[in-house]
């Protein structure tokens, strides 16, 4: 930690949730998940409330508990927060949602996974049947990145489950976040010969590249928001392998799944929510940014409530945001 502070420590629960959605998928990933629950000190999580913490990219919520070097953890932030009095205490789930691809965008897949029904059905009703805690209209749903889109959809398509939402730099905006990384997939995949070629040698590689694992996002992208079963892995870009033209058709069921078109569909579900919290960095390197400003500016016009902030900085290590959104979404949970 770069601040020590001397408040109580909460206590960490490891459980794990054999899912009988995610028994047989596509991909082989486990059904059996490991779930870490936070519960503040002196409580043992009877009538608090429940957030979710949905990582990015490349994450696990098992890595938002281990150990952080120059910095805290998230349960050490919750000590902070709840121990200062800034955040009133509740109960927090960080769920193992890591896929063969890389990550999750928690949406139901036919090539990643049913995530949102694993995450909404199995997951939340597991931990609250466990902690007594959380509850219809006391629970909350925050992420960044992946996360923080999947908190922004969930908020839109399962506001009868979540009562709150806060979305970090989330993706949105799919034409500035997504498309231009189609080029560099195309060459990639060519120089191993097509998906398969590509995963091979990615999954038997010891130390994979970076740019690498910025091509095999892509892929994931696509098995999430235009999944095709008889592909290799799943995957089928909405691009021409030789000369990188949009196939519209293809793009589209990318473009459905942007909080930029569900919005128009489902803002009336946000409005229902007791608290929407939005932020992004101003020099965010994704671009992510603009897609922000969209947003808020729509739900702006839709007249859904909400809190929008930019602060002075990109999409990498921002965990400190959690100051800011933690206690809004508790606060807005008590209502």
């Amino acid at each position: 930690m770069t601040a020590r502070h001397n408040h109580p420590a909460g206590t960490i629960t490891r459980m794990n949730v054999e899912s009988a959605l995610l028994k047989g998928n596509f991909l082989d990933d486990p059904h059996v998940r490991a779930i870490d629950i936070y519960t503040p000190h002196g409580h043992d999580g009877a009538g608090l409330p429940l957030l979710v913490d949905l990582t990015g990219y490349t994450g696990s919520g098992l890595s938002h508990t281990a150990w952080k070097n120059f910095g805290e953890n998230v349960p050490e932030r919750l000590d902070r927060l709840i121990g200062s009095g800034v955040m009133a205490p509740a109960v927090v789930a960080f769920p193992d949602c890591f896929t063969r691809l890389g990550g999750n965008q928690y949406i139901n897949s036919t090539v990643m996974g049913p995530w949102a029904d694993v995450v909404t059905t199995e997951f939340v009703p597991a931990v609250e049947a466990r902690f007594n805690c959380g509850g219809a209209g006391r629970r909350a749903v925050f992420g960044k990145s992946s996360g923080g889109y999947g908190a922004m959809v969930h908020a839109m398509l399962h506001a009868d489950v979540w009562a709150a939402a806060a979305c970090h730099s989330g993706d949105m905006g799919f034409e500035l976040c997504y498309a231009r990384d189609f080029p560099g997939a195309l060459r990639a995949l060519a120089k191993k010969g097509g998906v398969k070629g590509f995963m091979e040698a990615f999954e038997a590689n010891p130390k994979p590249a970076g740019s690498d694992i910025h091509v095999l996002m892509t892929l994931a992208m696509a098995a999430t928001y235009d999944p095709d079963p008889s592909q290799p892995f799943g995957v089928r870009l909405p691009v021409t392998p030789d000369t990188c033209e949009r196939i519209d058709a293809l793009w589209a069921n990318w473009l459905q799944w942007d909080p930029l078109t569900l919005v128009e569909r489902h803002h009336g579900d946000l409005k229902r929510l007791k608290g929407l919290f939005i932020d992004c960095g101003d020099v965010d390197q994704y671009d992510l940014v603009y897609g922000a400003r969209r947003l808020h500016a729509r739900l702006n016009a839709l007249g859904v409530p909400h809190e929008y902030q930019e602060f002075p900085d990109d999409h990498s290590g921002i965990d400190y945001r959690m100051d800011v959104s933690l206690p809004y979404l508790v606060k807005a949970l008590e209502g």
